[in-house]
């Protein structure tokens, strides 16, 4: 297991920690990588996020109107349109 003690810096408006090299390769993780953080038990979790790019069907599925906001697109006309 490897292990190491850091400190927490600002970094604009939000804290980071930078990640040595060792526990990077011990971990498999990369620059650039997308990762998921989260929280369990008072924890940070840092993980490898899916990189699965979602088809179109599967970004349907998703879709909830009464969260983002009704229809996909204006079915009405707005300016000088002709229908």
């Amino acid at each position: 297991m490897s292990e190491t003690v850091l400190s927490i810096k600002h970094w604009g408006n939000n804290l980071g920690v930078r990640l040595p090299s060792a526990i990077a390769k011990a971990a498999r993780l990369h620059a650039d990588q997308k990762v998921r953080v989260s929280v369990e038990n008072g924890r940070v979790i840092i993980a490898p996020a899916d990189d699965h790019q979602l088809s179109l069907d599967e970004r349907l599925a998703r879709f909830d109107p009464e969260k983002h906001g009704g229809e996909v697109m204006v079915t009405q006309p707005v300016g000088a349109e002709h229908w």
